[in-house]
């Protein structure tokens, strides 16, 4: 084969795999590794008092969690897994994925972690990470959702994915002639 074709094929054959994300791990695990997997667990809940806690902290208003929110984070945390990728369209694009999900919001957005062991861990992953940081104080947020999901023979073994959003804008109803009308 010639070099000017075998360039070509070869970058498109890397681009490929690096789609696919990293192998997982073959062989045996380290018991400890897996014990220490096995202990990483996500209270909502909790999740909602250090993300309120850290607005309050910066003069924001706080977040309620939110179910559809929280379904939305778990099935991109599952996609990360599943791809043993950490991108924001495992699971498919960010915009469709919100729409998909119900959440009619002109604000929102999605922090990714791995390889956090903790909730506290992955807020302070977040936190240091300008952008990350950006979406954990945005101003207009006022529901969250969030997941972890896990597996040992990723790259990551745990996966964390926080979704904030704005509520739904209020929508103005107009018939023919009528001109809109301000919220009282």
């Amino acid at each position: 084969m010639k070099l000017a074709t075998a360039l070509p094929l070869l970058a498109l054959s890397l681009f490929l795999a690096a789609c696919a994300g990293d192998p997982r791990r073959e062989g045996p695990l380290d018991p400890r590794m897996v014990e220490k997997l096995a202990a990483v667990s996500l209270d909502p809940a909790q999740a909602g008092r250090i993300l309120n806690a850290y607005r309050a902290s910066n003069g924001l208003g706080p977040v309620r969690p939110d179910p559809r929110l929280m379904a939305m984070a778990q099935r991109q945390a599952d996609a990360m897994v599943a791809a043993n990728a950490l991108s924001h369209d495992a699971g498919g694009n960010f915009t469709t994925r919100i729409h998909a999900a119900g959440v009619d919001s002109t604000r929102a957005a999605e922090n990714l972690g791995g390889g956090y062991f903790s909730v506290e861990e992955a807020f302070d992953g977040w936190r240091k990470s300008p952008g990350h940081d950006a979406n954990l104080r945005m101003r207009e947020a006022t529901r969250y959702g969030i997941a972890l999901s896990k597996d040992p023979r990723t790259s990551y073994r745990a996966w964390w994915v926080l979704v904030v959003a704005a509520d739904p804008e209020p929508r103005v109803t107009m018939g023919y002639g009528d001109r809109p009308s301000q919220p009282r």
